[in-house]
């Protein structure tokens, strides 16, 4: 999957840990990096920290929850640096996802999948015609733990991981006869943020297999 001019890669749900790794990862190999995350004030800290680095950033903050705002953002990103070679999706765990089974009711359901499997195939359908077109492209998906290991009392993070890799599964399936790449990887007990990812950076250029558990 490696090019020669290699495209964009645009992180959602970016932050100072995995976010910030994956961006100067893939800046390594030549890769501009566009970042999307809610928080407007934290995203421009991160972009100029970046910035300052040497890695060409863009950023447009937006709510992975909200279908229409990650569009929009993952659009401006597009039109600033060209379509996206590498889509990165792992928004960070809010708080509302560490419940138990008992406290956890349909409002909390609904937002756990909004934001991880209703986010994830909103940024899908925003960068996969250009990947098509493009004849390239990584679809990488990360998500804590909880998938391996639900917990009781996590139960919105478990039930939402479990969707999630339910249908990066169906998307790989149904991507495998194109040149597109999909992988959900999922880092296991606190994994440190380079080494997810280094391993993001290889399932994007060597491949691997579509559903990877990474663990200490």
């Amino acid at each position: 999957m490696s090019s020669a001019h290699p495209g964009p890669v645009h992180v959602v749900g970016a932050g100072p840990g995995v976010g910030a790794a994956v961006a100067r990862r893939f800046a390594r190999a030549g890769h501009p990096v566009g970042l999307v995350a809610r928080d407007p004030a934290r995203l421009a800290a991160l972009t100029l920290d970046l910035t300052a680095e040497g890695v060409p950033t863009e950023s447009y903050p937006a709510d992975a929850s909200d279908p229409a705002d990650l569009a929009r953002a993952l659009a401006v990103l597009a039109e600033r640096q060209g379509p996206a070679q590498v889509l990165c999706f792992g928004p960070p765990q809010g708080a509302v996802l560490s419940a138990s089974v008992p406290d956890t009711g349909a409002a909390e359901l609904e937002q756990a999948l909004a934001l991880h499997v209703v986010g994830a195939a909103a940024a899908v359908r925003a960068v996969l015609p250009a990947m098509r077109t493009a004849g390239r492209g990584t679809l990488l998906f990360v998500t804590d733990g909880a998938v391996e290991h639900p917990d009781p009392d996590r139960a919105a993070s478990a039930v939402a991981g479990a969707a999630l890799r339910t249908y990066t599964a169906l998307l790989s399936s149904a991507l495998a006869d194109s040149p597109l790449r999909v992988a959900h990887l999922v880092a296991v007990r606190r994994v440190e943020p380079e080494r997810v990812a280094d391993r993001l950076w290889q399932l994007h250029d060597t491949g691997g297999r579509a559903y990877t558990v990474l663990d200490r």
